[in-house]
């Protein structure tokens, strides 16, 4: 067992994202990641996939999921299931922060654009 500390998200070059990698490769985890992002009102991640299972937790503010042609509104007290492989996007709408906790099940993480090109993530996974 390791005890690590949950360091606040921090800006990114993503626009409106602010991350912090609480467990993956660099905790020694092969099979899991655990992110922590804030993503500014009417920011969001760009459209892409991952090649594993995600589970994302809301903890405040309110977004939209972008997935199979759908958006889904949700909020606090949520959570969002995106299966392996499935191109989606997360948005902050309305006026705070969308706080998020995201638990990813590979260590790394891959993730891939809507062109299959891999996009070099600006954070450890």
């Amino acid at each position: 067992m390791h005890v690590h500390p949950q360091t606040p998200p921090s800006a990114t070059p993503i626009p409106g994202i602010a991350h912090s990698t609480w467990a993956g490769r660099a905790q020694g985890l092969t099979q899991l990641s655990l992110w922590r992002q804030s993503i500014a009102p009417g920011c969001a991640t760009p459209p892409h996939r991952h090649d594993c299972d995600e589970i994302v937790l809301c903890l405040s503010g309110s977004g939209e999921l972008l997935i199979a042609g759908a958006v889904h509104p949700f909020g606090a007290g949520q959570t969002i299931t995106v299966p392996r492989d499935a191109p989606h996007r997360i948005e902050a709408v309305g006026s705070e922060p969308l706080e998020i906790i995201a638990v990813l099940a590979a260590s790394p993480v891959a993730v891939f654009l809507p062109d299959e090109q891999l996009l070099d993530l600006p954070w450890p996974s």
